[in-house]
């Protein structure tokens, strides 16, 4: 194994109380809008502020949406989802697939960006041949020169 971590995805059900802003999220996607490659699967886009979605907690942006209330969401057009979700009533049960968590980062941790540290590097590189550019042009523009008669 490369020292990659596994990143499975689950498969949840979540029951969500139509609230007076509705369901609380936003979705993407559809055969004629792919939100994801190769894929014409349904998606929370985002999770309204208080929102029925928000205070159950375990919808997340990213996570797609198998089926509502039993109907598989697979090769509908994006307006066939919105309708079903519409439409669905004030009970709605969802089939949710969860995005994969972020694999934990290796290495120590540091206050400061992973890519501060190269660029640091890079500063420190770029003077120091800035510097050696700057001596040979001194030395060459005002050594001494030695004449020689034959």
């Amino acid at each position: 194994m490369n020292g990659a971590a596994h990143r499975a995805s689950t498969v949840v059900d979540i029951q969500l109380k139509r609230g007076p802003a509705g369901l609380g999220f936003n979705i993407v996607g559809g055969v004629d809008q792919q939100y994801v490659m190769n894929d014409s699967g349904i998606y929370v886009a985002k999770i309204k502020e208080n929102g029925a979605a928000a205070l159950d907690g375990r919808l997340q942006e990213g996570d797609k949406i198998l089926a509502i209330n039993g109907q598989k969401l697979e090769n509908l057009f994006h307006s066939a989802a919105v309708e079903l979700f519409r439409t669905a009533g004030e009970d709605v049960q969802l089939r949710v697939q969860q995005r994969p968590p972020m694999p934990p980062a290796n290495g120590p941790s540091s206050s400061r960006p992973d890519n501060e540290s190269s660029y640091s590097a890079l500063g420190w590189l770029g003077i120091t041949v800035a510097t050696v550019a700057l001596i040979t042009v001194v030395y060459f523009r005002f050594r001494p020169v030695v004449r020689r008669h034959f």
